[in-house]
């Protein structure tokens, strides 16, 4: 592998990491924390949800062939990894969508009005029939060979695709949260949490595409490994 790849896995980890740690922190010290009442705080969760399931778990679901490469451990297992930290991802995304329907509900707020909340259906809807078609084609039933071989280029395509979607939503939830305070233009210690938030985002996704994308860093070690 190429002598960058360490510190550039490291650095998204860290990137990642620190966005989380960064929402976390925006949505407890300055909007009250968490809650499922159908107040603001149950509204908390979305942002939350979402940052950990479709950027970090999901993120990470994307690279872990490179992470894990050159371990003397069957394919199959790492099918699995990918798998399940996508299936997590998606749990946080179908409970992160429950939380804002039920509390626009309650509040009698509008549901699906704002370009944010399209591009969030439609990051969540492509995002499940990527897990749909990765599980079915990879894993279970599992096709035959040349069927695999003929999506895996769609496969690689979408899920690249639909993270930079899940990025360009988050920052747009972001923004929009941010403004609806009413004091965004001056910029007090929530946005500015809030924007480093986002800006990490941006440096984590970048790093993961980086790395899921050039060759250098694809381990071709596993002509000894029961290639499942």
């Amino acid at each position: 592998m190429a002598l960058m790849f360490i510190p550039l896995a490291v650095l998204a980890q860290l990137l990642g990491l620190t966005a989380v740690a960064l929402i976390s922190t925006w949505l407890v010290k300055y909007l009250d924390g968490f809650a499922w009442d159908g107040s603001s705080k149950q509204f908390n969760l979305h942002p939350f949800l979402m940052v950990i399931g479709l950027i970090y778990f999901y993120g990470n679901a994307i690279i872990i062939y490179r992470i894990t490469a050159g371990l003397n451990v069957p394919r199959l297992v790492f099918k699995i990894a990918h798998f399940v930290l996508q299936l997590c991802a998606f749990i946080c995304a179908i409970i992160a969508l429950v939380a804002v329907f039920q509390f626009h509900n309650a509040n009698n707020i509008a549901n699906m009005y704002s370009m944010h909340s399209w591009a969030g259906i439609s990051t969540v809807v492509m995002f499940g029939l990527q897990l749909l078609c990765g599980f079915l084609i990879f894993l279970f039933p599992k096709f035959p060979e040349h069927y695999r071989t003929l999506y895996m280029s769609s496969h690689v395509f979408f899920g690249v695709f639909i993270l930079g979607l899940a990025g360009a939503t988050v920052l747009m939830g972001i923004g929009e949260k941010l403004a609806f305070a009413g004091n965004y233009s001056e910029l007090p210690k929530a946005a500015i949490i809030g924007n480093v938030a986002g800006v990490t985002c941006i440096g984590f996704i970048c790093i993961i595409i980086f790395i899921v994308t050039n060759p250098n860093f694809k381990f071709q070690g596993y002509e000894h490994v029961n290639n499942l």
